[in-house]
């Protein structure tokens, strides 16, 4: 949304689609984070231990595939012609969110995972302690 304030573009039907398609790729690197910290976490890892090794181990696959993903886009910026407005506001929603996404996501989806999991664990903590009376 920052990029389309600062080009001056509408927030429009494709800008809105381009937004679906950036909540849909923010989750899967999300994901891919958080499977691997819950296998490690499984294997007998802490919780931050577990929670950087995922972070390490799909930083790079994340990464790549996020920069194919930006490349691929490029055209979309740089078009031109009928209908070229269409292509260009939905280029530039997904050009800029998936940079912001990448960014956000291999730096705080670790943070995340540490802060909501241990929550779980305490919750799961005090279910099984016996009740003093």
């Amino acid at each position: 949304m920052i990029a389309l304030f600062l080009t001056g573009m509408a927030n429009n039907i494709y800008v809105q689609i381009g937004l679906v398609l950036m909540i849909a790729l923010s989750s899967k690197n999300a994901i891919l984070i958080v499977e691997v910290a819950l296998e490690s976490k499984r294997a007998g890892m802490s919780l931050v231990d577990s929670a950087l090794k995922a972070s390490h181990e799909r930083f790079r696959p994340i990464v790549m595939t996020s920069i194919a993903f930006i490349l691929g886009v490029v055209p979309l910026l740089t078009s031109t012609g009928a209908g070229a407005a269409a292509r260009v506001s939905i280029g530039i929603t997904v050009f800029s969110g998936m940079i912001a996404s990448t960014c956000l996501a291999v730096a705080l989806v670790p943070v995340f995972f540490v802060q909501i999991e241990g929550w779980f664990e305490k919750m799961a903590q005090k279910k099984t302690l016996p009740k003093s009376e």
